[in-house]
């Protein structure tokens, strides 16, 4: 437990100077902020407009479908602000910069997450919370302390599964010469495919959606719980399979460690 306090101590010092450093081009920062915001903006506004054409899709309503997108990218938000800087790991390998993180006594990945912050993330957090904050008051729920509690517990679910994904594919990068291409489609599925109600896909893409790639326990079996179309277990299903996958996804990071051979080899 010590080791972990230190590891998240030192993680914050790291990320507080990351922050310094981007605040020096302050302009830079902005525009970073709000390329996020736009690029997620302009990907609900495409939804707004299907939804004036298709008043319903699956039986959900403009704003139940606002709600589900603004709970999949406050979850992607929050994966992405803190791991951006993972996404750099095969330039870290190729130009023998990872060398160095081996030297020091602190854990590699600790050290890589706070090479540099996720600025444009901050534009996704803000779209997100916003959204959530709006339909949440125009889709009728009828929210009490319980169903608070849980809407922050699966945001922080769906960001460990999200998180999980993500770190287990680039942890690849320390023994394959290059996963980028593979990460990019994966963040293809959980962004096009999550922001939607999976019923609409049905039959063995919904499946695949749920049991292989689990991007339905994201945000869309949380919204299906807050907004009172699913009830019963599921609703601890996606922060206890969060907190299962980023363990297994840190371990697998672990294995891909041991077996790291230097560009130099």
């Amino acid at each position: 437990m010590a080791e972990v306090l230190r590891a998240l101590r030192l993680y914050v010092m790291l990320q507080r100077a990351s922050a310094r450093g981007a605040m020096q081009y302050r302009m830079n920062t902005v525009i970073g902020i709000l390329s996020g915001a736009i690029w997620q903006g302009t990907g609900f506004a495409f939804i707004w407009v299907v939804m004036h054409t298709f008043p319903s899709l699956a039986g959900w309503g403009l704003a139940e479908i606002a709600f589900l997108y603004g709970l999949r990218l406050t979850a992607h938000a929050l994966a992405m602000i803190p791991l951006m800087s993972v996404n750099d790991i095969h330039w870290v390998v190729r130009n023998g910069e990872f060398d160095r993180f081996l030297l020091r006594p602190l854990n590699p990945l600790v050290q890589l997450m706070g090479n540099r912050m996720g600025i444009a993330q901050f534009g996704d957090l803000i779209v997100g919370v916003t959204l959530l904050a709006v339909a949440g008051r125009n889709a009728a729920v009828q929210w009490n302390v319980w169903l608070i509690a849980f809407c922050f517990i699966a945001i922080v679910g769906g960001a460990l599964i999200e998180a999980a994904f993500f770190l287990a594919l680039c942890s690849l990068s320390l023994r394959m010469v290059d996963t980028f291409a593979l990460r990019v489609f994966v963040d293809d599925i959980f962004s096009k495919f999550g922001s939607y109600p999976m019923k609409i896909f049905g039959g063995a893409v919904e499946w695949l959606l749920t049991f292989v790639v689990p991007v339905a326990f994201v945000a869309y079996v949380p919204s299906s719980v807050v907004l009172g179309k699913l009830d019963g277990p599921w609703a601890l299903v996606a922060p206890l399979l969060g907190v299962v996958l980023i363990v297994l996804a840190y371990l697998i990071w672990r294995r891909q460690l041991d077996h790291y051979q230097s560009v130099g080899h």
